[in-house]
């Protein structure tokens, strides 16, 4: 039997060389004791499903994922027994972990977790593992690989697999058309609740966003892409959960107030990078100035006015939900128009736009209601061809209001607006050329 010798190193001795190479192979221990992944898992009453959840996940990262990945699930205010079953799931469970908030938010919930994970690849999935556990391989690999900063599961890609019901459907499908309009975004899916992305890329994003609760996903996706991120997608099987906790009609209400201030945001910011401006951006009514704006209101209020449709109707009727929904919306559609798409405050002004918004009310009414009671003439009583009728009675509405609103209630305040960007751009150009040093 041969006994092999390790001969002593010749700086052993050496004080400050064995300070270093303890120190180094300190921070060496301590990055293999990093988890390469680290899973968030928001909660919020969650007692039937936690244990189960957490288990399967558990069970699935230790058996059939190639990487090193711990869990973290955030309880953010929970009032129920979740807090007790995730104290005990992690004195079971290796790898899993827990933090406690004491106020309520999707999105701070998930803030709170990467914040403080120290793993390369930050992700978060709903309680309700909705999301097939097989797509989380794709979600990470092209992080890994540096390919991409930011990788989002979609519901609506090519090959996605989702079975839910035709409300939440229409709703999902109509929120991200509205944010590829008023936003213009180039993803597809904003609200999956299965996301990736690199820690040293997200962490610059999350001071930038505002909101603490269900739009937090959508701004957090608005905010990568406009820093230039490659956001990456995979297309997801998925299954809705229906016990959810999210309220709808108050994640609809955060969504549709988030999108108005990024769609502001996005405006001024083109304008100042530009070199325009306030007054020069909201004189001509061009795409990028009125015209704009106009849609952006016009996609929300259309939104809100779906929403509050399908809530309604079934306690209400499909008619005076309609009548309802149309009410709500046209106060808040006229008052946008006053406040942001002219931005005037002249009270004579306001009192025309008023006057333009209940005309504009009948019209809808009169041209929704007929194009419901068609439709159920016809046979044709499923959410989509609801929403389909009412959506072409909104749209023919709309026209009659911007026409009114431009060329009855704003014309002389866009003509002045006009007039005095010309006299500006007039002066700008009498200015003398800056000289340049030899």
């Amino acid at each position: 039997m041969t006994e092999t010798l390790q001969l002593p190193s010749t700086d052993a001795g050496h004080p400050r060389r064995r300070k270093d190479d303890l120190a180094s192979q300190a921070e060496s221990e301590a990055r293999q004791s990093v988890p390469l992944v680290e899973i968030a898992i928001p909660v919020y009453n969650e007692e039937e499903v936690i244990e189960t959840s957490i288990r399967r996940l558990r069970s699935y990262l230790d058996e059939s994922f190639p990487f090193n990945a711990s869990i973290v699930i955030v309880d953010n205010a929970s009032v129920d027994r979740t807090w007790k079953i995730v104290t005990k799931l992690c004195t079971e469970l290796p790898g899993v972990s827990a933090i406690h908030l004491d106020q309520k938010g999707k999105g701070r919930a998930i803030r709170a977790a990467w914040t403080a994970s120290q793993s390369p690849i930050v992700a978060y999935m709903d309680a309700d593992l909705s999301t097939h556990l097989d797509g989380l391989l794709p979600l990470v690999a092209p992080l890994l690989s540096g390919h991409s900063q930011v990788a989002i599961g979609s519901r609506i890609g090519p090959g996605a697999r989702v079975l839910r019901g035709g409300k939440r459907e229409f709703i999902s499908r109509t929120y991200n058309l509205m944010l590829r309009g008023a936003l213009r975004c180039h993803f597809s899916d904003a609200q999956c609740g299965f996301k990736a992305m690199r820690r040293d890329a997200v962490e610059p994003l999350l001071h930038l966003i505002e909101d603490q609760h269900w739009f937090f996903d959508t701004e957090l996706l608005m905010q990568a892409e406009r820093s230039g991120l490659r956001i990456h997608e995979v297309s997801v099987d998925w299954i809705d959960d229906p016990d959810s906790r999210v309220n709808i009609g108050g994640a609809m209400r955060d969504d549709l107030r988030g999108v108005w201030r990024l769609a502001r945001q996005r405006h001024d910011g083109n304008s100042v990078a530009s070199g325009k401006s306030p007054m020069a951006s909201s004189s001509a009514f061009k795409e990028h100035g009125a015209l704009a704006r106009y849609t952006s209101v016009g996609i929300v209020s259309t939104i809100a006015y779906l929403v509050l449709f399908f809530i309604l109707r079934n306690t209400l009727g499909m008619f005076a939900a309609n009548v309802v929904a149309a009410a709500a919306t046209s106060i808040g559609n006229t008052l946008a128009h006053v406040l942001f798409t002219f931005r005037t405050k002249q009270a004579g002004q306001a009192r025309r736009a008023v006057t333009v918004g209940a005309l504009s009310f009948a019209v809808g009414i009169g041209l929704t209601s007929t194009a419901l009671a068609a439709a159920f003439l016809m046979g044709s009583t499923s959410p989509t061809a609801e929403a389909v009728a009412i959506v072409g009675g909104i749209v023919a509405a709309s026209c009659v209001r911007f026409v009114l609103l431009r060329e009855v209630v704003f014309r002389n305040h866009i003509r002045a607006e006009r007039s005095r960007t010309e006299s500006s751009e007039q002066l700008d150009s009498d200015d003398p050329a800056p000289s340049q040093a030899a």
